[in-house]
């Protein structure tokens, strides 16, 4: 039987974790400090000459717009060009659903299905991590960006 790669992206926060998975199963940990700008492309370029993989799961959000802008002009590229296929799963999965930097000292929460904006006073870690398994992530209906704009 082919195994069959994916590739997983948490570009949202820094650095920038990409993990390839084989068969559902993390193989391949990346961590870059760099640019999204600089390095994603790059990444995913190596990525595809060592494992053609054809599809992508990124975080759409909430999270930094600017990443999340060129993570989606990214994959929608590479979708045109490579007909690798994209989808989307919610950053509150790979952070054990804490809050989400946003902007200043407000920062992204889930309460129960609706997403809002929260103030902390003390900074918050933020710590994203791959899943072993992809069968952990729920994909969402769209692959779309998930813009939440703080209220200012």
């Amino acid at each position: 039987m082919l195994s069959t790669y994916k590739i997983l992206i948490i570009s949202i926060s820094s650095p920038l974790l990409i993990g390839v998975y084989r068969d559902g199963v993390l193989i391949e940990t990346i961590e870059k400090s760099e640019k999204i700008s600089e390095t994603l492309l790059k990444v995913l370029t190596e990525l595809y000459k060592k494992y053609k993989y054809k599809r992508v799961i990124y975080t759409s959000g909430p999270g930094s717009y600017m990443a999340i802008k060129l993570t989606y002009i990214t994959l929608r590229s590479l979708e045109i060009l490579k007909e690798i296929t994209f989808e989307a799963c919610e950053a509150f999965e790979l952070n054990g659903n804490n809050p989400i930097k946003a902007m200043g000292k407000l920062y992204f929460i889930k309460e129960k299905e609706t997403i809002i904006t929260k103030k902390f006073d003390e900074v918050l870690e933020q710590r994203f991590a791959l899943p072993s398994m992809l069968s952990e992530v729920t994909i969402l209906e769209n692959n779309r960006p998930l813009y939440i704009l703080p209220a200012v």
